[in-house]
């Protein structure tokens, strides 16, 4: 079920929501809606983590797989390409999300269920309607012109 477009967060941004969630190495993060593997190559290469990108569309899946080859980080991140919502969860420690204040709602119920005590979400511009975030911080992306800037949410499952 198709339900966010594909936009690439800027690697600025995935970088300081990656900080902002604490991610550490070793952890394993989830990306829901990979794209083009951004951020799951960068939670590897420069954090350490092991990760998962969800992806349905399967030319962005290909695309992430083939980068994520040639980066020498197959180890380390998977792509499936799947639906999000029949992936298990389980095993995650922080999850990160760029989709819609809508496809979060969809979401909501499947991290509620899978998700284990003190897991981090991480959310791009989106809030999840009814969780209530631990922490809301604004991004700016070039501070000298004071745009584009983003919201970015952190929850944790309590």
């Amino acid at each position: 079920m198709f339900i966010a477009p594909f936009v690439p967060s800027p690697a600025q941004v995935i970088e300081y929501m990656l900080k902002m969630a604490d991610l550490k190495s070793g952890e394993v993060l989830f990306d829901l809606g990979a794209g083009d593997g951004r951020t799951v190559m960068l939670a590897a290469k420069s954090f350490g983590a092991r990760a998962v990108g969800v992806e349905l569309r399967e030319d962005l899946a290909k695309k992430a797989l083939s980068a994520i080859h040639d980066s020498g980080l197959a180890d380390r991140v998977t792509i499936v390409n799947g639906d999000m919502f029949s992936v298990n969860l389980t095993s995650a420690d922080v999850v990160f999300l760029y989709l819609t204040t809508s496809a979060n709602e969809k979401i909501r119920p499947k991290l509620e269920h899978d998700l284990k005590k003190g897991v981090r979400v991480v959310s791009h511009d989106y809030e999840i309607v009814g969780w209530k975030p631990v922490k809301v911080e604004t991004f700016c992306e070039n501070p000298k012109l004071g745009y584009p800037s983003h919201t970015i949410y952190l929850y944790q499952k309590p």
